[in-house]
C-alpha cells in the first residue's frame, strides 16, 4: 500500500503542532503495515462514501479513502470529543 496526500490533507497537516506531526508519522507507518493495527483504531467513518477514520492520539484524527493500492488521506483534525 501507498499513502497519497490530497491538497486540504497537506495543508491542514502543516498548521498542526510539531508534535502532533511526529505522531502522525508514527501512525502512518502502522497503517502501511496492517490497518488493523490496535492503535489507529481504524473504522469506517461514512460508509456511503468510503471514508475511514483512524487516530492520531486521543485527540486528533485523519480521514482517508481506500483505493486500490493506495491510502487516499482526506484530512486531519482534532477530535470533537
Amino acid at each position: 500500500m501507498k499513502l497519497k496526500l490530497t491538497f486540504r490533507f497537506r495543508d491542514k497537516f502543516k498548521e498542526l503542532p510539531r508534535k502532533i506531526q511526529v505522531k502522525f508519522y508514527k501512525q502512518s507507518i502502522f497503517l502501511l503495515r496492517d490497518l488493523r493495527y490496535p492503535s489507529l483504531r481504524a473504522k469506517k467513518y461514512n460508509e456511503e462514501l468510503g471514508i475511514w477514520q483512524a487516530r492520531v492520539d486521543d485527540k486528533f484524527r485523519f480521514y482517508f479513502l481506500i483505493k486500490d493500492d493506495c491510502y487516499i488521506l482526506l484530512d486531519i483534525k482534532a477530535h470533537p470529543k
